[in-house]
């Protein structure tokens, strides 16, 4: 009987084992020539993306002198350095950071405390919540700004702006003439015009503080909610300077 099935032949298996070599051959130059160049594919497409790079942060910024009788100020009135903080009441990294600044002055005499508000035009209750805390102070000045300012970072992002009155209200404060304070706008451009001062400034994103030497106008930036021990280290420093 005859067999219908077609064998294999030499020439078919020759045809197959050469192309095999030569796809090895053809990986190994192009690997080979990639590991000379000293880079490898994901970097070359990294590469390929034409990203600018990131931009450097500042070390120092010249920012408008703290002033006792100007700021909202915590700690000693005649202190050497004073921690000058630009800040967004619905930043999540505003709100990490806030316990900080307590902490140093906790620690250190010759050191105070000064917020300035820098509410980022994607966060739609910064603006109105920095208000907020400054009719805060218009009713029991910095004592109460400060209480509230913890309350409102306490509450966020949860608090809506509509709940401000009543969260003034559980802090002391007097809900009717906060909320009269926030209607009538009266602080709106002291608001904008911090922002606009730590614009010009060089301030770019939230928290950004300012360690600023009274005596001599010396400053050094520290940018982001950066851990307590990285802003003593600095601040010891800075201090030595």
């Amino acid at each position: 009987m005859k067999n219908n099935k077609n064998p294999i032949s030499t020439s078919n298996i020759l045809v197959v084992l050469l192309i095999a070599a030569a796809f090895g051959v053809g990986y190994l130059w192009n690997k080979v020539q990639t590991l000379e160049k000293g880079t490898n594919t994901t970097t070359q497409q990294a590469q390929n993306t034409n990203q600018p790079p990131e931009p450097t942060i500042p070390t120092t910024m010249d920012i408008v002198k703290p002033d006792a009788n100007k700021d909202h100020w915590q700690g000693p009135k005649d202190a050497k350095v004073v921690m000058v903080e630009y800040t967004d009441y619905e930043c999540p990294f505003c709100n990490q950071f806030h316990p900080t600044p307590k902490r140093i002055l906790g620690e250190y005499k010759n050191v105070a405390h000064v917020v300035r508000n820098f509410p980022l035009s994607f966060h739609p209750k910064a603006q109105d919540a920095a208000e907020a805390v400054e009719c805060a102070a218009d009713q029991r000045g910095n004592t109460a700004y400060f209480k509230f300012a913890d309350a409102v970072f306490e509450a966020m992002p949860s608090l809506e702006l509509s709940g401000l009155g009543d969260l003034a209200a559980k802090n002391g404060l007097n809900k009717a003439k906060l909320q009269q304070c926030l209607d009538s706008n009266k602080y709106e451009q002291k608001v904008k015009d911090q922002l606009a001062e730590g614009t010009k400034a060089g301030v770019r994103a939230t928290p950004t503080t300012v360690l600023y030497n009274v005596a001599t106008g010396k400053t050094r930036v520290i940018e982001g909610a950066l851990p307590y021990e990285s802003v003593k280290q600095t601040l010891d420093e800075f201090l030595k300077g």
